[in-house]
């Protein structure tokens, strides 16, 4: 197996995927690790590091009552799984700074954009009994109050949208065009690789599409059904961009300070240079997107092929030049 992922992943991606996995654990004991991972659309590294997590969670801190986890390299072991049962020993007992932390994370969750009334009423019922509980202690808690940032509301309108098989109406940037367009998606499913994106079926281009959800200027749940047409769930393990063997191709040959690109971007050869550097052969379904690259490398790199995409790769650079030279003129 491969080291610890580096990949970051979102917090609330990732504190789903545990909850749901203490479930699914417990209903099968001895799971295969490569059969979890597949289950839950992520590597076995990452599995492996949410295992790592499991032991230290459970209905106290005494040693009893954390989930005794461990796995032999293959297969998953729970050893107490009884630990969260009905018959788990003593009810739970929070501390002062433990119900304060409680009552403001349910509060600022209760808030989200694009909740479920359903959970959201459920939520407010589950507070208020924590808040007679805890007595006292919950005073601190209504001087405190969080604020999410908006992807947590693309998030839940997202997440809402898929539970209710309806479809989203966005505003959304593109950088490699450097535009905002609107569109009507059915959403398939979330992912987290990286960023957290929407896989979901684009009305305006017929065609699955990704959409990073911090790049989500507007969301709205309308009122059509959701309906996107069969399609085989891609395996996102390696990446987020897996170029298809139609793609178009795009050759880019770049200098020693360029080698990092074939490290960055999937392609289908590289070959050294005489200078050090690489010439890199890629597959892309939007050529147009590496315009970005090729002002980004500068000196140390440029599109060779196609024969168009290289001349506007070219004219791009030349307008910036000639964009930033006016501006320090002006200066």
């Amino acid at each position: 197996m491969a080291g610890k992922p580096v990949r970051p992943v979102n917090a609330i991606d990732q504190t789903r995927r545990m909850l749901s996995l203490v479930t699914y654990l417990r209903e099968r004991p001895g799971a295969r690790i490569e059969d979890v991972a597949r289950a839950f659309g992520i590597t076995e590294d990452e599995l492996v590091s949410d295992l790592d997590v499991l032991p230290m969670c459970g209905t106290s801190f005494r040693g009893g009552d954390l989930l005794d986890i461990d796995t032999d390299g293959e297969r998953i072991w729970w050893h107490n799984p009884a630990a969260l049962g009905a018959d788990a020993a003593e009810p739970l007992r929070l501390a002062a700074d433990e119900a304060t932390a409680l009552l403001v994370a349910a509060r600022a969750v209760a808030t989200l954009p694009g909740l479920r009334e359903s959970d959201r009423q459920a939520l407010l019922r589950a507070t208020a009994k924590v808040e007679t509980a805890a007595g006292e202690a919950a005073g601190a808690s209504s001087r405190l109050s969080v604020t999410f940032e908006s992807e947590g509301g693309v998030f839940a309108d997202v997440d809402r949208a898929i539970a209710e098989r309806r479809r989203l109406w966005i505003r959304y940037y593109s950088p490699a065009r450097d535009e905002v367009t609107e569109r009507e998606i059915d959403p398939i499913r979330l992912v987290s690789v990286g960023h957290t994106y929407v896989e979901a079926w684009c009305r305006r281009s017929e065609a699955r599409r990704t959409f990073r959800l911090d790049r989500v200027a507007e969301i709205r749940i309308l009122d059509e059904p959701s309906a996107p047409p069969e399609v085989e769930l891609r395996d996102l393990s390696e990446g987020l961009v897996q170029p298809a063997a139609e793609d178009p191709e795009v050759v880019v040959e770049v200098g020693p300070g360029g080698r990092w690109v074939a490290e960055y971007y999937p392609h289908d050869s590289a070959d050294e240079l005489p200078d050090g550097g690489l010439r890199i052969t890629l597959r892309t379904p939007d050529p147009a997107s590496l315009k970005r690259l090729a002002l980004r490398l500068g000196r140390d790199g440029r599109i060779v092929e196609p024969r168009e995409l290289a001349e506007s790769a070219r004219s791009a650079a030349r307008e910036a030049l000639a964009a930033y030279d006016g501006a320090g003129a002006a200066g």
